[in-house]
C-alpha cells in the first residue's frame, strides 16, 4: 500500500497496543522533544501499570493512531486539576507525514471536551504546529522540571475552545 492510500484511524487504544507504543516513547529525539516524561522512560513496568490504569479511567480518551494496518502512536485526552488536556505520540518513523495533524483533528472530531488543552516544549516545533494546524491558538507559558532534560523547561500553553 503506498503511502498515498494509506488512511488514518483512530480506535480504542486496548493492552495490546501497549507494547508497541512503549517501544515508541523509548527514542532519545522523541523523549527530549516531549521534555515533561516519567523519570525513567525505559521503566517498563511502571509504563505498562500506569498504562493499563489510564485505560480504566473514565476521564481519559485514550485512542491508538492507525496508519494503514500499523499502530503509528497515541492519542488521548486527560484531566489536570477539572481541566481538559491533549497529549500525543507519534513512532519516529511516522514523523513528518502529517499524521499527527491528521490524528489530532480526527480525534477533536469526536472529543468534546472544549475548552482543551494542549502543552508543548518551547523547542518542540513540531508539536506546535500540530495544535496550530488543529486551530489551538497560544495563550501564555510555563515552567516545570522536565526529566527528559533534567531541568526546568519553559513550554508554550495552547488553547482550543
Amino acid at each position: 500500500m503506498t503511502s498515498a492510500n494509506k488512511k488514518i484511524q483512530l480506535r480504542k487504544t486496548t493492552e495490546s497496543d501497549l507494547e508497541t507504543l512503549f517501544e515508541f516513547q523509548l527514542d532519545e529525539e522523541g523523549i527530549y522533544l516531549a521534555a515533561f516524561t516519567s523519570k525513567d522512560p525505559t521503566d517498563k513496568d511502571f509504563y505498562m501499570e500506569r498504562q493499563k490504569r489510564f485505560l480504566k479511567d473514565k476521564t481519559i480518551n485514550a485512542q491508538t493512531i492507525l496508519y494503514g494496518d500499523e499502530i503509528a502512536g497515541s492519542i488521548a485526552k486527560f484531566e489536570i486539576d477539572g481541566v481538559p488536556e491533549i497529549t500525543y505520540w507519534i513512532g519516529r518513523n511516522f514523523w513528518n507525514q502529517g499524521i499527527a495533524t491528521n490524528a489530532l483533528k480526527e480525534f477533536l472530531k469526536t472529543e468534546e471536551a472544549r475548552p482543551i488543552r494542549g502543552r508543548t516544549a518551547f523547542d518542540n516545533i513540531g508539536s506546535q504546529k500540530v495544535l496550530e494546524k488543529s486551530g489551538f491558538k497560544i495563550t501564555g507559558t510555563d515552567k516545570g522540571f522536565a526529566n527528559a532534560r533534567g531541568k526546568e523547561t519553559e513550554e508554550f500553553i495552547y488553547i482550543l475552545t
